[in-house]
């Protein structure tokens, strides 16, 4: 019988299975002897026992066969003469290791389990708070619709009345038009009986133009009427008057019938 030591050295050699994949294969080399453990945090140190010829198959597979996750740097065979544990001892110690560690990660993975059911109910606790409070908004805007649904009718009476008021400041500007119509026709006269009184006039002539200042007044409102009220047809009303009142007592003053 024949021992050895090998050391497998790497950046990724611990955690990944090498172990247990190493222990396979001296089980498949049928070696008498095996055991194995971490050194540090990069080397997996190897002791196995066995006639010349599993070693050296044992040894072979080594070298040509590691896990898919493993990253090796070095691979070195030693001599070694000391104790080595038989291979079943070494396995039911190793599953038994295994099983614990798989016991503790299992712990672990429920205590996040628990965290992460609580953290859940939490958000559902939260979502529901969120779901009462939009259906209190949806509530809210349906009240802010109805309310706009009413403010929209009353949008549409004033604007039916809005329409009554146009045609009838349509119906005020139609009047005021012919009002205008006939004033012109006034002063047209009254500018032909200016032309006949000329020689009488020649003293007069600062009155003629404040006559012809009042005259072209009434030619602006015309222009300005557009939209004017009935206000300010009544004070149209009162100018008219009044400049045919002045007109009446220049007449009188000049001496004509």
């Amino acid at each position: 019988m024949s021992k050895g030591r090998v050391l497998v050295k790497g950046p990724r050699v611990q955690n990944i299975g090498y172990r247990l994949f190493l222990l396979n294969l001296a089980g498949e080399s049928n070696l008498t002897g095996f055991q194995a453990r971490n050194i540090g945090t990069d080397c997996v140190e190897v002791l196995y026992e066995g006639g010349d010829q599993e070693i050296r198959e044992f040894v072979e597979k080594v070298k040509e066969s590691s896990p898919k996750e493993a990253e090796v740097s070095s691979i070195e065979f030693k001599e070694y003469d000391g104790p080595v544990k038989r291979i079943e001892v070494f396995r039911s110690e190793f599953t038994t290791m295994q099983l614990g560690k798989i016991v503790e990660i299992g712990l672990e993975m429920i205590g996040k389990q628990d965290n992460s059911l609580s953290k859940q109910d939490s958000m559902l606790d939260k979502q529901d708070k969120m779901l009462e409070k939009q259906d209190r908004m949806l509530e809210k805007q349906d009240l802010m619709l109805g309310k706009q649904d009413g403010m929209l009718g009353k949008l549409d009476q004033m604007l039916e009345k809005q329409d009554l008021m146009l045609e009838k400041q349509d119906l005020m500007i139609e009047k005021q038009d012919l009002m205008l119509e006939k004033q012109d026709a006034v002063l047209q006269r009254q500018d032909q009986m200016l032309e006949k009184q000329d020689k009488m006039l020649e003293k007069q002539d600062t009155m003629i133009e404040k006559i012809d200042g009042l005259g072209a007044k009434v030619d602006n409102l015309g222009v300005k009427i557009d939209g004017l009220r009935e206000d300010l047809k009544s004070m149209l009303d009162r100018r008219l008057t009044t400049l045919e009142r002045d007109v009446a007592l220049i007449k009188n003053r000049l001496g004509i019938a």
